[in-house]
């Protein structure tokens, strides 16, 4: 078992079974929201010096991780404490009167818990210690990327929402299983029972019955119009026939200009790739779904908007429009999945350029075109299914020119704008499409900074970064005083000093 895959279906409901799953979503939000609010409740009180277990500062993290203290922080502590909740009188409690007139309260707990499965609650609690992990690293600087917010209450809603429920086995039989009751297209969860899909399971039942994938967990998803169910399986390496063969020494001896492929994102082509001889292999027009989808998306909001607040109309006017933001959704998402697929299928070496998405986004004039394009999750498809086939993927420094240089001479053109769509060379006279010239260049790159070796007994062969170039630069820094050519005389450094000291990686 080497992967980790999901397979996702659609349910086919009766009306008992839609209330049943309701109830499940019902379940998952309600125990996050009370685990929130006990872990609050528990923080202030700790706060006021009512409990011990947090630090001298109030924190309940410190710089290496959450401490585990009096107050629930992970996931096992939110499990326990909720589990005592819901037994307990604070959950729910009866006022019995006997015959003698005495009133004795009895205990009850939550009343309802028993109707779903206690995995809801369980998975729904382990969410929230996710989150409050995610939130005390964002904040401390041990998780990079975006500043991650503290947990929020979730809210309720007619559409949205899902729960998760894990594969136990026990006396050597599954808990979630495919085919059960005589139907093939079915797939059995505890305490709800048989679910019918549209689709065809014959794939994963083959896989599971052959040892080839084993069920970690399921997840059910409530969508606009519909309901979901994903498989998250632990699967094996794909057969053999599919993946790409490893190259020895014997066989490539050196890397070939045809072996890496660059690949092109962009607005008006979604991908071009080519290789380093300037050969085109691929070219995916951009469908731009949801500019095509805008003018119904304009209709259906308005209709939204013109309707009363908390009206039976206003309701079916939103589930339109959700209807339409998942039809772009889903249009986008299939683009994707088609070009990583031929990508990956018929090039076992691709070169990507690292662009600064968040960045682009920010300007009003291209924040809706780039995010329509989706090129981080191209990149996220291409990673793991080259990854799955035993490819690699390169990727290229965002400050690498590959769209402003020559990819006959080499010539660096300042001037190209985005409008222009040529790419013209005025030293060798070179005239090719922009992005292809970038796909080119970029394969180029990949071809002149890596290289082949082998080992002491001439056992294949394994790609490495070129010595010269020692990756990315990782140390560059601001000027601090603008500096002009040739002053380094004068006590100043000059523009090629800035950043360029790398280190070249041990032999």
């Amino acid at each position: 078992m080497a992967r980790h895959t999901s397979f996702r279906f659609c349910l086919d409901l009766s009306v008992e079974q839609e209330r049943v799953l309701s109830r499940h979503v019902g379940a998952a939000r309600f125990a996050y929201n009370q685990a929130l609010r006990l872990h609050k409740d528990a923080y202030a009180a700790a706060q006021r010096g009512q409990t011990p277990g947090v630090g001298s500062d109030g924190d309940p993290g410190n710089g290496d991780g959450p401490r585990v203290g009096r107050v629930p922080w992970t996931g096992f502590d939110l499990i326990n404490v909720f589990n005592a909740w819901k037994r307990s009188e604070a959950a729910g409690r009866r006022f019995l009167v006997e015959p003698s007139g005495i009133v004795r309260v009895e205990v009850a707990g939550l009343a309802w818990r028993d109707q779903v499965s206690s995995e809801v609650f369980e998975e729904a609690t382990v969410d929230l210690g996710r989150g409050l992990k995610a939130w005390n690293d964002s904040r401390t600087g041990a998780r990079r990327g975006p500043k991650v917010g503290f947990p929020r209450f979730r809210r309720k809603s007619l559409t949205g929402g899902s729960f998760r429920i894990r594969n136990k086995t026990r006396k050597g039989r599954a808990s979630i299983r495919f085919g059960d009751g005589g139907h093939a297209r079915s797939v059995r969860l505890p305490k709800i029972g048989v679910l019918r899909v549209r689709e065809d399971t014959r794939r994963l039942r083959r896989m599971i019955s052959r040892g080839r994938a084993r069920v970690l967990h399921v997840t059910v998803s409530r969508g606009v119009s519909r309901w979901w169910i994903s498989i998250t399986v632990e699967a094996a390496d794909l057969h053999p026939a599919v993946r790409h063969l490893p190259q020895s020494a014997e066989s490539s001896p050196q890397v070939r200009a045809d072996d890496w492929v660059g690949v092109d994102r962009g607005l008006h082509a979604l991908a071009v790739a080519g290789s380093a001889d300037g050969v085109e292999v691929l070219r995916v027009t951009n469908l731009r779904a949801l500019r095509h989808g805008l003018p119904r998306l304009h209709h259906l909001s308005r209709a939204v908007s013109r309707k009363k607040k908390g009206s039976k109309n206003r309701q079916k006017a939103a589930v339109r429009l959700g209807r339409q933001h998942a039809r772009i959704r889903d249009r986008r998402h299939h683009t994707l999945h088609q070009v990583s697929n031929q990508l990956v299928k018929n090039h076992a070496l691709l070169v990507l350029e690292d662009l600064n998405i968040t960045g682009m986004t920010s300007n009003r004039k291209l924040s809706r075109a780039v995010s329509d394009a989706a090129w981080g999750e191209l990149a996220r498809q291409i990673a793991y299914k080259q990854a799955w086939r035993g490819g690699q993927v390169l990727v290229v420094d965002r400050w690498f020119p590959s769209s402003k240089t020559c990819s006959a001479c080499g010539t660096l053109h300042k001037g190209l704008t985005l409008k222009d769509r040529t790419f013209g060379c005025r030293q060798c006279g070179l005239v090719m499409d922009r992005d292809l010239n970038a796909a080119v260049n970029l394969a180029a790159w990949a071809e002149n900074h890596t290289r082949t070796v082998t080992d002491g007994a001439g056992r294949g062969a394994a790609r490495v970064g070129d010595r010269q170039a020692a990756g990315p630069v990782t140390n560059a820094y601001r000027q601090r005083t603008p500096t002009q050519p040739g002053s380094r005389g004068r006590g100043g450094k000059g523009l090629d000093d800035v950043g360029t000291s790398q280190t070249a990686p041990a032999a």
